[in-house]
């Protein structure tokens, strides 16, 4: 069992998006809100994570808008039924910041990068990434949280052991179980 995080209000959560908060589409992109499912108990999660945590963001790589599969204001529409979602509730999402460049860019906007993560952090003057927890389900996720010196939970199927990650301070199946990790 790891030990709890003394986490309060003066606190940040980073949320990753496809695969935390709403069903991924192997293959494809939530290009629209009809397409945007939420993983089973996410929105309560999110509810009692945010009265605990001062600030919830999410980040969240959308290539497709590079790949001009669906624009900003697509993931606009996306993006306002995952908070309608999240508010009925009975939570909040302080902020969301997304990365529309491709991979092939190399953009330090794009996780791994923590582009995202320093314009929070602009944008909120009290983000300590000290006091800061990421909770992801891929490498870019978990590297993320490394090189902006985060804690981190892996939402992941199995354990994982492919990398050494001490700031790994937990894996578990879903967003909804991080919250006997964190709580």
């Amino acid at each position: 069992m790891v030990d709890k995080l003394p986490i309060n209000h003066t606190w940040t959560l980073f949320l990753d998006r496809d695969g935390v908060i709403n069903e991924r589409l192997p293959g494809d992109y939530v290009k629209t809100p009809e397409q945007f499912v939420f993983t089973s108990g996410a929105g309560e999660a999110i509810a009692k994570l945010s009265a605990v945590f001062g600030i919830v963001i999410v980040v969240t790589n959308q290539q497709g808008i590079g790949k001009g599969l669906y624009t900003e204001q697509d993931l606009a529409r996306v993006h306002e039924k995952m908070l309608d979602g999240v508010k009925a509730a009975g939570g909040r999402i302080d902020g969301i910041y997304f990365a529309p460049q491709l991979a092939a860019e190399k953009s330090p906007m794009r996780k791994p990068g923590i582009g995202m993560a320093l314009q929070a952090q602009q944008d909120f003057p009290a983000i300590d990434f000290s006091r800061a927890v990421m909770i992801g389900d891929s490498d870019s996720d978990m590297d993320f949280a490394e090189t902006a010196e985060m804690r981190a939970i892996w939402i992941t199927d199995h354990h994982r052991k492919d990398k050494n990650r001490p700031y790994v301070i937990a894996q578990v199946p879903t967003l909804a179980d991080t919250v006997k990790i964190l709580l």
